[in-house]
């Protein structure tokens, strides 16, 4: 792929998503592009390239944004985040919401939505006496309207459901379709799923947040990018809440009222009261 091509891609993702696409990226860009450019009915991307300089829409930039985010997800990543959330966190917040009986948990960047789905099952299985006292409410949000489609609909292949799964979650909350695993209604009840752009946080979300997971994304951002989206997510979380990254992340900001917690093996940030 000629070296303009691949600036003006990864510049318009970039101003688009905040997706940062540096040296070394070129093969993932160039095959990933490759593919979208055949699908709609292109030759190659040069000619996908040769459309778009004469102007396009939002569908295509959509296309073109879907193709080159990674939706690398699966049930219950890491492990270690939902055990801290099972055993301390949600106790905790239930108990310090007492008097409001709601709790809003944000599931940003979910992709295909088994992180959603897994904290969910966590509930269903574990405070369902809480359930039916309070209002809980699981929003997730991705940029990838496909990803979004797909969570909405909570179908999952074998592989998928061998990632991550426990076998009494699959036989409790799942029914097989043929090749396929379809997740229970009552899980899906509680998520509610949206496509969102995180550069729009600040102008879209007005809702605040017991709980935030916002997992392996900051990496794929510039570092003036990912402050600007870390500051967006704390304001979204409530005081007494907790922001909670991947394993290998680390807040790009530090806040006055920010505490880096430790639960068991997995850190988070916790919003002081």
């Amino acid at each position: 792929m000629e070296r303009a091509i691949f600036d003006f891609f990864t510049t318009l993702v970039e101003k688009f998503s905040g997706i940062s696409y540096g040296e070394g990226k070129e093969y993932l860009v160039e095959s990933r592009l490759s593919e979208l450019a055949l699908s709609l009915g292109y030759k190659d991307i040069k000619e996908l390239y040769n459309r778009i300089k004469q102007g396009f829409d939002h569908k295509l930039l959509n296309e073109i944004i879907d193709a080159l985010t990674t939706n690398e997800t699966y049930f219950f990543r890491d492990f270690y985040p939902f055990e801290a959330l099972r055993n301390y966190i949600l106790p905790e917040l239930f108990k310090k919401r007492e008097k409001e009986k709601k709790i809003s948990i944000w599931s940003a960047a979910c992709s295909t939505g088994q992180e959603p789905y897994s904290i969910a099952l966590i509930l269903l299985e574990h405070f369902s006496i809480y359930l039916k006292k309070f209002k809980v409410f699981i929003y997730a949000t991705d940029i990838s309207k496909k990803s979004i489609e797909k969570a909405k609909k909570g179908v999952y292949n074998q592989i998928e459901i061998n990632r991550g799964l426990p076998v009494n979650f699959l036989i409790k909350y799942f029914k097989q379709e043929g090749p396929y695993w379809k997740i229970d209604e009552k899980v899906k009840n509680i998520v509610n799923f949206e496509v969102l752009n995180l550069l729009e946080t600040r102008q879209k979300i007005k809702e605040k947040f017991d709980i935030i997971f916002c997992r392996y994304v900051l990496i794929y951002f510039s570092n003036q990018v990912k402050q600007k989206v870390f500051k967006d997510l704390w304001n979204c979380l409530k005081p007494g809440g907790y922001l909670i990254l991947g394993a290998t992340e680390i807040a790009p900001l530090t806040f006055p009222d920010m505490e880096r917690k430790v639960i068991g093996k997995t850190s988070c940030y916790y919003k002081k009261d």
